[in-house]
């Protein structure tokens, strides 16, 4: 038996989605600490460390390569969590320099028959200084997470396209001293506009100032969409190698949903299952093309999806809809899986 996958997920569905995942971050915000230093409590979750499985990528190290992606802990509320629950990383966020509640409710969409998720909840955080307060708060406690921080960073809504990049760089600047490497998403389908931050004009504005304001060199990573097409992949590519970023993360959700149902669809961004080849042939593309370190997300919900991203050419790989359909056990699978091959 799959406890997980036969008795809590069952529990889990009957509910909301988002109000399901509120509970879920409540109850791992006050356990994180609780558990932590507790190991053999979830001796079966966690994974042994092991030098075969630590990577080294843009001068950062991981016990391994399977990370949480953004969107699950949007505040940075539970990050003693995850590394008890087996993950190599965490990326917190998306983050934005003004506090906002994001799209109106509801906003998160199941559809367990092809493992996905849609959802458009537009950016729903703290804003910048909320997050950089609770993170400075955990620092002095002397209880920081023994695995990487990322922080994802995106627009605030409120803002003016032609005036992101100065709100990029506020995020930016507030939650220096606290992330292990930084991601520009500008690729997210809920916030309108955040897209055209992708072409080379804006995106090249954008990469430019942040790196002018970073002095220790934090790795920058950009987020991209699985719906681009290959010329302005290449152009982004070049950006981020002239820019001297640290990687790119491929993919965001997609927009499109024509490998589900009609009567299934809804207004925002498609995760799960159906990303998987779009995610993949992105992975190849970009390392066929660069040398830049790829972070893979976006269909990974077994151990084949996973080595699939490796095989691709994936530096590390990322879960968020495959977690929640799968359960931390997922993590220490496709650990096993990277050790037997």
């Amino acid at each position: 038996m799959n406890i997980y996958k036969d008795l809590i997920r069952p529990a889990l569905f009957l509910g909301d989605p988002e109000a399901v995942h509120r509970l879920a971050m409540t109850l791992l915000r006050i356990l994180g600490p609780m558990l932590n230093g507790t190991g053999p409590m979830l001796a079966p979750l966690s994974v042994p460390p092991d030098p075969r499985l630590e990577r080294t990528v843009f001068g950062v190290k991981f016990p391994h390569p399977v990370g949480l992606a953004a969107g699950f802990d949007k505040n940075a509320e539970a990050l003693l969590a995850w590394q008890l629950l087996g993950f190599g990383f965490v990326e917190a966020g998306t983050v934005t320099a003004r506090a906002q509640p994001g799209n109106p409710k509801p906003r998160i969409f199941r559809i367990p028959e092809y493992e996905a998720l849609i959802n458009r909840l537009g950016f729903n955080n703290d804003g910048a200084d909320a997050v950089a307060a609770r993170l400075q708060k955990l620092r002095q406690s002397g209880r920081w997470p023994a695995i990487p921080l990322g922080i994802n960073l995106g627009k605030s809504k409120l803002t003016p396209l032609e005036e992101a990049t100065s709100d990029y760089l506020l995020s930016f600047q507030r939650l220096y001293h606290f992330g292990d490497y930084f991601v520009l998403n500008v690729s997210s389908p809920n916030t309108p506009g955040l897209r055209t931050l992708q072409s080379k004009a804006a995106l090249d504005e954008l990469i430019d100032a942040i790196q002018r304001h970073n002095p220790a060199k934090r790795p920058l990573l950009v987020k991209i969409a699985p719906d681009l097409e290959w010329g302005a992949i290449e152009q982004i590519l070049e950006l981020v190698t002239s820019h001297q970023c640290a990687g790119i993360i491929a993919t965001n959700t997609t927009l499109d949903h024509t490998s589900i149902p009609a009567n299934r669809r809804e207004q925002g961004g498609l995760s799960g299952r159906p990303l998987r080849p779009r995610s993949t042939e992105i992975v190849r593309f970009v390392a066929k093309h660069s040398s830049i370190p790829v972070i893979a997300v976006g269909g990974i919900h077994d151990v084949d999806s996973a080595l699939e991203k490796f095989d691709a050419g994936a530096a590390l790989v990322q879960l968020y809809t495959g977690f929640i359909y799968e359960g931390p056990g997922l993590i220490r699978q496709i650990c096993s899986a990277l050790l037997a091959g």
